[in-house]
């Protein structure tokens, strides 16, 4: 039986975007996640063709629904359900690269110095006065 239709919540759960139905659900009614540049309710239907918005903690996807299904499967068979566009892609690895690249100039320390870290850092300031 082909779908004609399905519930945007249970296709981003089928589309393995979302671990469960009701993140999913969640999502879409915080609006993290817009059809068509508008944003909608858990219950919309999504047919073949829809763009697809979806914000993900830092992430953001731009997709185009290729196949519908309300189960959810493995892997390979939920990325058939959709396909990401060129810019998605290309905004995404560079939103990666800037979080990599900051996380490498401004990284915190782990929490309090211990033992080891203390002695240095006072044979260190010790040595500039």
């Amino acid at each position: 039986m082909t779908e004609t239709q399905v519930r945007l919540d249970k296709w981003l759960w089928a589309a393995r975007f979302f671990k469960t139905r009701a993140q999913a659900s969640q999502a879409v009614a915080g609006g993290k996640v817009q059809v068509g540049g508008l944003r909608v309710k858990p219950s919309r239907l999504v047919a073949v063709g829809d763009r697809v918005r979806i914000q993900k903690e830092q992430e953001e996807f731009a997709i185009v629904v290729r196949a519908l299904s309300s189960q959810r499967r493995g892997a390979p068979e939920a990325q058939l359900l959709y396909e990401e566009t060129a810019e998605s892609i290309a905004a995404r690895a560079e939103a990666r690269e800037t979080r990599r690249l900051l996380r490498v100039v401004g990284a915190a320390p782990p929490g309090r110095p211990g033992k080891r870290d203390r002695r240095l850092i006072r044979r260190f300031t010790k040595k500039e006065q």
